[in-house]
């Protein structure tokens, strides 16, 4: 297949590059600063050059966006949003004006849509969707995504949960911060953990390719989240820490400021289920968290 990836040169997008090429496919990226072979320039705002490539794609996968790793200051709230909206946005324009358009649209979105849970499960169908500033970012990226149908291609949102990996995202923070004494639990440690192991994720991607039932709002996390206490404790095993200090909320607070971030990444509680991928018959490699610790 010929894979286009949008915003493909982060920690997801390099894994998902690596998987497809590994795979035999053509991948080709589209990203701000070029760096090595299929890398393709464009600036995530309106069409250009880039918007040939779609045209005879197979898929595009949309990754683009602005970490949400970063304080909600009102300038970082706004690119946030509209890093977002106008990928998406371009990538319309550009998959409209082709002659053969990609058969499938991946979209990025993430799990924080869904309302702070401790106790039931948000699945595809009975999910409650809330309203604050990351929920409402997930609600009108979706929207954007959603807006513009075309029987020739089919679109899938994946609201995807933290994602574990030993080359970015959260996971290298939390072992630094296990091996540094700091391991406990965060804020009261019962807020939910949604999350997925990298291999898993870079799976669930090929799944929803091959399986042409799939579309709307896809959950990528893996079956059991876990509570924050728990989930620091499988940590902690893991590298043999017999002893983690917890984080209360009075301390995250100046914690966070002071390394440019956002509690919420920590303390909102993800109860995601990923009853779409099960129904379809997706079978998770490291469905339990000790387990994909232990191959981390």
């Amino acid at each position: 297949m010929k894979i286009v990836i949008a915003g493909g040169t982060g920690f997801l997008g390099n894994a998902l590059r690596d998987h497809f090429r590994s795979l035999r496919h053509e991948v080709q990226v589209l990203t701000r600063k070029p760096r090595g072979p299929g890398d393709v320039a464009w600036d995530g705002q309106g069409p250009g050059d880039w918007s040939r490539l779609l045209d005879g794609a197979d898929v595009l996968i949309n990754l683009a966006g602005r970490s949400v790793d970063c304080r909600y200051t009102a300038a970082n709230r706004k690119q946030v949003l509209s890093s977002r909206i106008l990928s998406t946005r371009a990538l319309q324009q550009a998959v409209n004006d082709c002659r053969q358009p990609p058969r499938l649209w991946i979209n990025a979105s993430s799990a924080t849509a869904y309302i702070h849970a401790t106790t039931v499960l948000m699945d595809e169908y009975s999910g409650i969707v809330g309203d604050d500033f990351s929920m409402n970012v997930c609600k009108a990226w979706e929207s954007e995504f959603f807006r513009t149908g075309n029987d020739a291609v089919r679109k899938v949102a994946i609201r995807t949960s933290i994602v574990l990996g030993n080359t970015g995202g959260a996971y290298p923070r939390l072992k630094t911060l296990v091996r540094a004494g700091m391991g406990g639990y965060q804020g009261r440690g019962d807020q939910m953990v949604s999350w997925i192991h990298l291999e898993d994720f870079c799976r669930a991607l090929d799944f929803i390719i091959a399986e042409s039932t799939l579309n709307g709002i896809v959950n990528v996390t893996a079956p059991n989240p876990v509570a924050n206490r728990d989930f620091m404790a499988a940590l902690r095993r893991r590298y043999h820490i017999p002893f983690g200090c917890r984080l209360p909320v009075w301390l995250l607070e100046p914690g966070a400021a002071l390394i440019g971030t956002e509690t919420e990444l920590l303390l909102k509680s993800r109860n995601v289920f990923p009853q779409k991928l099960l129904e379809a018959g997706f079978v998770f490699q490291y469905p339990v968290v000790d387990a994909a610790l232990q191959h981390l």
